[in-house]
Formats: structure tokens, sequence, C-alpha cells
């Protein structure tokens, strides 16, 4: 339920209508704009008697919100939501790029293409130092190392940096490192390290899960922000149906929809999307012309070495060339 007060209603009886609700036994998010108030109801609402609120003079109007996400909600929030990590907007206009390789495997590796995206514009550096794999054969990443060793790259280009925490048990460590928290596909639903997201004072990125539909994306958010945080930033990645000949299917339809449906700013993971770097640089401007507040690429100087996803790695040329076709988009 949300209570629109009308333009210039006084501080005091917006005060005193929030503590109502809360003796009634409700939560109150309060959402201050530049020409109105608006008042979240979180929790039972059952006690409430619309008929006395929409009496009060100072009250616009009374909604209820059809959708089980409510902090996540537009109604809730009607202006975009707008991240900003030192000095980089995401959300609300602004095309945030977040490069670097997918898995931090050397410090010449990193820095190699860490200077590379910085060079092209790329505003963040996104890089795996815990690697969640289909297979526990396969190169699980560097870690607490890996950790270090972007920590230094930051340093030295001023970038931000985004990397994977993949479980509560090494939640504090990630935390201590990065700029932005990301939560993989496979842990969309993992309630209890939402929970704890919750509670980070980083940003969070959140990736949709790999059969997951939009409700249930903006549902895990809405755990993260029942709990505290509401610095979250959507990823579109693909999700998985019957075609194989990409890695997965990108569903360029979410930005739109949660553009209507959400405040909080969208993304697009071409890469992870089809898992062919070909596709990459088409799928980026698709995804920037239908309102995506930014990228998340994968960039490997060597993509052939690499020790995970070398097959949908740009090489800096060609994420050069991305940047320089976004450039001419981001004009039109």
């Amino acid at each position: 339920m949300v209570i629109v007060m009308k333009p210039g209603a006084p501080q005091e009886m917006i005060e005193k209508i929030s503590k109502k609700m809360v003796s009634l036994g409700c939560d109150v998010r309060i959402t201050q704009g530049e020409n109105y108030t608006i008042l979240g109801l979180v929790g039972d609402t059952s006690k409430i008697n619309p008929n006395q609120i929409e009496a009060n003079e100072y009250v616009e109007r009374l909604l209820k919100v059809q959708h089980p996400f409510k902090l996540a909600s537009r109604l809730f929030h009607p202006e975009d939501t707008i991240i900003e990590i030192d000095g980089v907007k995401v959300g609300g206009g602004n095309i945030a790029i977040m490069a670097g390789p997918c898995s931090v495997e050397s410090e010449e590796q990193l820095m190699t293409i860490a200077h590379a995206v910085k060079k092209e514009g790329a505003h963040m550096l996104r890089g795996g130092a815990y690697k969640p794999r289909t297979s526990p054969y396969s190169f699980q990443g560097m870690q607490e190392e890996g950790l270090k060793l972007l920590k230094k790259a930051k340093e030295i280009t001023g970038m931000p940096i985004v990397t994977e925490v993949m479980g509560q048990d090494t939640f504090d460590v990630v935390e201590e490192y990065t700029d932005i928290l990301q939560i993989g596909a496979r842990n969309m639903q993992n309630f209890s390290l939402l929970k704890r997201c919750g509670k980070s004072p980083r940003p969070i990125l959140l990736k949709r899960g790999l059969s997951a539909t939009i409700e249930e994306l903006l549902m895990s958010a809405e755990y993260i922000m029942a709990h505290g945080n509401p610095n979250i930033i959507l990823c579109e990645r693909g999700i998985r149906t019957f075609e194989t000949y990409t890695r997965n299917t990108l569903d360029i339809s979410a930005v739109p929809v949660i553009k209507e449906l959400s405040h909080l700013p969208i993304i697009i993971d071409p890469s992870h999307a089809t898992g062919k770097w070909s596709m990459v640089e088409p799928l980026s401007k698709a995804s920037i012309a239908v309102g995506a507040d930014g990228l998340i690429i994968e960039v490997h100087h060597q993509p052939e070495c690499a020790l995970s996803d070398g097959a949908q790695s740009l090489r800096p040329e060609k994420f050069a060339q991305l940047m320089r076709s976004i450039e001419k988009l981001a004009t039109i």
C-alpha cells in the first residue's frame, strides 16, 4: 500500500501519519521527491482503514501495490534510483561500463587488461577472484590473492572494482576489498546470502538466475532491500531456453519491463548472454538502444589462453571498437 501526500504537505502531518501506520503494525518507507512525498507501507495492512486515510486533507490518494515486491516497485519510488560508486553513476540516464577479465589469473594479466579498458573509457573494473564453475575440476579463482590484485589495479587505474561473492563464508573478505558485490545467477535465490547483502554498505549487482522470471529477480532484490540495503543494480545476463546455438538467450525485453515495474537500474551482460565474443557488440548496442543503464563486458588480451570463458571475451582492440559504437549510439 502507498500513501501519496499532496504537494506542500507539512512535515508534521507526514510524521503523524507515519507514526500512525507504524502503530498499526506497518513498516513505513518514506520517499521524498521534489514535489511529492510517498509513504510506502510494508507488512500487514489489514488493520488500516483506507477511508480514514483518504479523508485526510493532505493525502492525495491511496494506492494498493499489486505486485509482491514493494520496496523495488516504482509505485514506492517513482523516480529512478541512481547509485554512485566513487563518482561513477549507475541509473537515471547514466550509462556505466564495467569491463575486465572473467577471472583474475595473474598480476600481469589483470594489469594489462585494466589499463586497456581504462584507456578506452570503461568506468569500472570487473574480475572474478572466487569463481563458481560448473565443473569442480575447473579453475576456481585466485581467491584472496585475486582480491588483492583487484585492489592494486584500482589503486593504479582509479576504477572501482566489481567482483562476485559466492557465500557467507567468504563474504567479509570480499566485502573488504570490493566496491560492488556481485551476486551471480546461480545465487540469485540464495536467500540467506541475499539477507547478508541487505546488511552490507556495498552496492549489490544482482544477476538474473538461469531460468528466473522477472518477478523472481525483483523478489530477490526485495530480499536485499527488506534487510536494509537499497543500492541494487539488476543484471540481465541471458536465460536458459530450448535454443542451443548460443550459451543463453538474452531477454532484451527485460529492460523496458523492469523500467516499467521498478526504479532500480538494470545493466546487461552480453558476454554471458551468448558465450560468443562476435555477438557482444551487436547485443551491447541493442541493450543501450532499449534503455539499459550499462554493460558488464568480459575482456582478455589473450582469450585463447584464458582460464575461464575465453570464447566470450573481447580482445582490447574489439573492446575499443565496441566503446566507439556505444559512444555514437549514445549521441543519437
